[in-house]
């Protein structure tokens, strides 16, 4: 399918099914939002990266409008729905602050590997734990999937954005298990590197080596 969206680019990327909350300030996406909601219509948010849009992106809804400021700024909260690419990039729209876009949906292999999933569920559990951060998921262990972790992996925008582009669930927990395998040795030994740094200077009680 092909179609016309409003487009609202951000320096983020946004997963199907993910729920996310904004600010919204500028005169452009103030009228964008409020016309989408009231028109019961979504909009696309297609990742600004190093200062440039990227042609992929995801097509949002706006679940709620929760405060209206009287400057006319908003609170609102979105819901990711699915995967886009841009054919078209429409600058200027009569009458319209925002742009828009003419896009299409590609298909989206959404089953995967369960048990690799629950592998790469405890192996972000393992960063978090080095990391000494806390990061509930929001839905149990087993109906996890990639976009439901992505971004608790320590990705990079630029590698939040490759995971975008893949459109089957496996490649995705592929992308995400080589990602973990390759950072979780690295933060293991800055840890047991700052242990070492920290115990420098301190009076240590050592027990001596019997020869």
């Amino acid at each position: 399918m092909t179609n016309f969206i409003p487009i609202f680019p951000l320096g983020i990327v946004v997963y199907p099914g993910e729920q996310l909350n904004l600010h919204i300030f500028e005169p452009r996406y103030k009228q964008l939002i409020k016309e989408c909601f009231d028109n019961k219509k979504p909009f696309g948010i297609p990742p600004v990266i190093d200062d440039k849009m990227n042609d992929t992106g995801t097509l949002v809804r706006v679940m709620e409008i929760t405060n209206v400021y009287e400057d006319g700024k908003m609170d609102i909260k979105t819901e990711g729905l699915q995967v886009f690419n841009i054919l078209e990039s429409i600058k200027e729209l009569p009458e319209k602050l925002y742009s828009g876009a003419i896009v299409n949906y590609p298909a989206n292999a959404e089953s995967g590997n369960r048990a690799l999933m629950l592998t790469i569920v405890a192996a972000i559990r393992e960063l978090h734990k080095l990391l000494k951060i806390t990061k509930e998921f929001k839905k149990p262990d087993n109906e996890l999937w990639s976009y439901d972790v992505a971004h608790h992996a320590g990705l990079s925008l630029a590698e939040e954005y490759e995971l975008l582009q893949l459109l089957q669930e496996l490649q995705r927990q592929e992308y995400l298990k080589r990602h973990l395998k390759r950072v979780l040795p690295i933060i293991a030994e800055m840890e047991t590197l700052k242990e070492r740094v920290q115990m420098n200077g301190h009076f240590k009680n050592l027990k001596g080596f019997d020869i």
